[in-house]
């Protein structure tokens, strides 16, 4: 395996000869760059090295080569040089993410210091990432039950994911579609690449291509800045387009190249960006229904339509409830901190005699409604406590989930729990919830 490198970009000829000749006496390895659009090439979410570049560059300056670098891996450690007018820009980027910056004049051995830092800090990111990739490998599969059908299910799946295809994941809301995306990634050999997971019905029309495509500096009326587009950052990764029957007809014909050449235009670019991914989309059924209203694209269904998985709805494995169940019981007692659940009659009738038109998103909710009924704060029992109360208790925990799968991010979380965000600030506002607990701790110098 080549050893991991430093990308050193500054297009002074002399001070970038300079500097990579004093990285490279410390025993570092350097490629160097006259420009940060050229070494966006060398760049991908599984790049093992560090960033060094100048702020002040024709083109692309460091600042938009920073914010490039993390949409495409935020982990990736970035060292800024700055002349002395840009220490309150460079101080800023460190406060969102950037690793280290150097004002000019720097010492060579403070230079070669945080190089050796960055390649530290970043084989850490990488070794965790791999760790957390086997031990998901190595656990059980998260599709409970063991009716038939849910046993050819996960035989599939496994066969399947080794299998670097397109997929098409069919089934009713509720049944789990992105459970067996991610499956499918995490047993893919792209499992240690990115995960981009798009819910096609929640994107307004008007800013759809943007989401997905991205644009160039200045494209986009407001937008300074470039902005790489969720297609792009799944490449080399599994892109997963949730409820892809929502999207807007007018966005499809624009997916559909993206699917056949694999290769993205972003608004305002000249040339198109040449990807390594595999698609993973979801539907509803009546999938044929919607072709044959000319609401959907015969054209794309036959792209995405080389493998499809038929997920079965809950009512026609009703074998699985009570393992599920058991198992939703045992997330909510420790997420919820309420223990000393016993089954009552009425849920036990409850989970027999209802069809589960929700399936295991329904069955998932009832019993986080059941463990929270049967014991609330400070110990109260459910006959004491009003329905009000239960009602905040259950939106609180629905909102630190939806927080938690959002990585912290409040638009993703408005987009999961599909509220508007001034409703989501509300709700979080009362129950003293902060979006920055749940999102992940970059590793510092």
């Amino acid at each position: 395996m080549a050893e991991p490198a430093i990308l050193f970009v500054d297009d002074d000829d002399t001070l970038r000869e300079a500097n990579v000749q004093t990285l490279e006496l410390a025993g570092l390895v350097v490629q160097p760059f006259a420009s940060a659009q050229a070494a966006l090439g060398a760049i991908n979410p599984g790049f093992a090295g560090a960033v060094i570049t100048d702020i002040r560059m024709p083109g692309m300056d460091g600042l938009q080569f920073f914010e490039r670098i993390r949409a495409i891996d935020p982990e990736i450690p970035v060292i800024l040089i700055t002349g002395h007018g840009d220490v309150a820009m460079a101080v800023r980027a460190l406060q969102e993410g950037a690793f280290d910056f150097l004002a000019k004049p720097f010492a060579a051995g403070h230079l070669a210091a945080s190089a050796g830092k960055a390649l530290a800090a970043r084989a850490l990111v990488l070794d965790n990432r791999r760790l957390r990739a086997d031990a998901a490998a190595r656990s059980e599969s998260p599709l409970i039950g063991d009716s038939p059908a849910m046993v050819r299910l996960r035989e599939t799946i496994a066969q399947v994911a080794r299998a670097d295809i397109d997929v098409l994941i069919e089934g009713e809301t509720g049944t789990g579609k992105e459970l067996v995306a991610a499956m499918l990634h995490r047993g893919s050999p792209r499992s240690a690449r990115p995960f981009v997971a798009v819910n096609c019905a929640a994107l307004p029309e008007a800013h759809a291509e943007i989401e997905l495509l991205g644009h160039a500096a200045d494209a986009v009326p407001g937008a300074r800045f470039a902005r790489t587009g969720r297609i792009e950052a799944s490449d080399k990764g599994s892109l997963f387009l949730d409820d892809i029957d929502g999207m807007p007809l007018g966005v499809q014909s624009r997916l559909l190249r993206v699917i056949e050449e694999r290769e993205v235009l972003p608004i305002g670019e000249a040339r198109p960006i040449p990807l390594d991914l595999r698609v993973i989309a979801s539907v509803k059924p009546g999938l044929e229904a919607l072709i044959d209203a000319g609401q959907f694209r015969r054209d794309l269904f036959f792209r995405l339509n080389v493998v499809r998985l038929s997920l079965p709805p809950l009512r026609e494995r009703r074998a699985d409830i009570a393992p599920l169940f058991a198992s939703f019981v045992r997330e909510a007692s420790e997420q919820t901190g309420q223990g000393g659940f016993r089954m009552s009659d009425a849920v036990r009738r409850h989970l027999i005699e209802h069809d589960w038109p929700g399936n295991v998103r329904e069955l998932r909710n009832f019993a986080f409604s059941a463990v929270l009924d049967l014991a609330g704060p400070a110990g109260m029992a459910a006959a004491e406590r009003g329905l009000a109360e239960r009602v905040r208790a259950y939106e609180e925990m629905l909102v630190r989930e939806a927080l938690q799968a959002a990585g912290g991010s409040v638009t993703r979380a408005v987009a999961l729990l599909r509220v508007p965000r001034k409703t989501l600030y509300d709700k979080m506002q009362r129950a003293g919830i902060t979006p920055g607990d749940y999102r992940a701790k970059r590793p510092r110098r």
